[in-house]
């Protein structure tokens, strides 16, 4: 999450000062971020702000994955006003005071990530987070948070008042999981799991309970919901097309291979089940270790050309690899043949990481 990016602005000197322990704290969690101040506050690691604030929150708004605004949340709320669309696509907006006393999720708390970015950026500096959404209240699960954390779409999203309400109050719910989708059960909370085989299964199952939550690995048309009685309240999440790009160096073994997989797994919280394929660089295909590797892994191996990763451009992408660049003829393998593979609308979730001279990329795409 937050592959694109973190904009964190600031527009008072004392705020700037709070605005670099931010940055500081995203960084300890992994994170990558970017300081913006008028020019008169700039120092050593903040980026001049050319712009208005409103200009500048209009640029960013759909660029990157969350917005920190060090500034009074009005100035905030005016700024992103004019350009809200859907929670399901709005990037996380969080207020946070000068001195950074209080931190405040303002939007796309569940599925924007801006509840869990709160939670660090409050642990990061000693403040206080503010998040008011239900679920996060209660210590509930709510299902848009269910949906980001098992990387799945919400094809419904006209039911998530009417679901989440029954999760804020305690009401018995339910997970179906249709035909032979598999997710991380740990991670499902206050929700019962079961397992249906047809839709109106499904709905029969979700019938026994007071609302639930329909887990399909194809997208289900409106009117394959069909039933006698009146059905309970539930959401339908879509799994995503997951593509692991993969590099290597000669000498790396098929274990190391999969180790690297392994843990970029571990680490996004997806199943190997979850994975659709492995993609590489054509000139891997004779490769022993890496065909190898995939095989113990169960999944596809494609092989794409230098020419096709060259063609690949994308706001996810790390920066070129000279060395890769004098080598093969392109800046870099894992991540643009992830993208490639995962589609047009496909987004990382694991940037380039290294292990034992693997590297790995993992993108989603619908």
């Amino acid at each position: 999450m937050f592959t694109r990016g973190i904009v964190v602005v600031a527009i008072t000197r004392v705020g700037v000062e709070t605005a670099l322990k931010i940055k500081k704290a995203l960084a300890n969690s992994g994170l990558t971020s970017a300081v913006y101040a008028p020019k008169k506050y700039c120092q050593n690691g903040v980026i001049p702000l050319e712009k208005g604030f409103a200009d500048f929150f209009k640029e960013s708004f759909h660029s990157t994955d969350a917005l920190v605004g060090v500034t009074a949340t009005g100035i905030i709320i005016r700024a992103v006003a004019p350009y809200l669309e859907s929670k399901l696509v709005d990037p996380a907006v969080i207020g946070v005071d000068a001195t950074g006393k209080f931190i405040i999720s303002l939007l796309s708390g569940h599925y924007g990530g801006a509840n869990e970015l709160t939670k660090i950026i409050a642990e990061g500096i000693g403040g206080t987070a503010v998040i008011t959404t239900a679920t996060d209240v209660t210590g509930k699960l709510s299902v848009d948070d269910l949906a980001r954390c098992l990387h799945l779409s919400i094809q419904n999203p006209e039911s998530l008042v009417a679901v989440n309400s029954a999760v804020v109050n305690g009401d018995h719910m339910v997970v179906v999981l249709l035909g032979d989708v598999q997710i991380p059960t740990e991670q499902v909370g206050c929700y019962e799991i079961k397992r249906a085989q047809s839709a109106s299964e499904a709905l029969e199952i979700i019938n026994g309970y007071d609302a639930g939550a329909i887990v399909t690995g194809q997208p289900l048309p409106r009117n394959a919901f069909t039933i006698d009685k009146v059905v309970k309240p539930f959401t339908i999440l879509k799994t995503k097309r997951i593509v692991v790009g993969l590099g290597a160096r000669k000498e790396s073994s098929a274990q190391s291979i999969v180790e690297a997989v392994e843990k970029a797994l571990e680490e996004t919280h997806l199943l190997l089940a979850n994975v659709e394929r492995f993609a590489t660089v054509d000139i891997k295909r004779d490769s022993p270790q890496m065909i190898e590797a995939a095989d113990q892994l169960g999944k596809p191996l494609d092989f794409l050309s230098v020419e096709a990763l060259r063609s690949v451009n994308h706001k996810d992408l790390s920066p070129d690899s000279e060395m890769v660049q004098r080598k093969i003829g392109v800046g870099g393998v894992c991540e643009r043949a992830a993208i490639l593979k995962a589609g047009k609308t496909s987004k990382l979730i694991l940037k380039k990481t290294k292990l034992n001279g693997v590297t790995v990329a993992i993108a989603e795409g619908e």
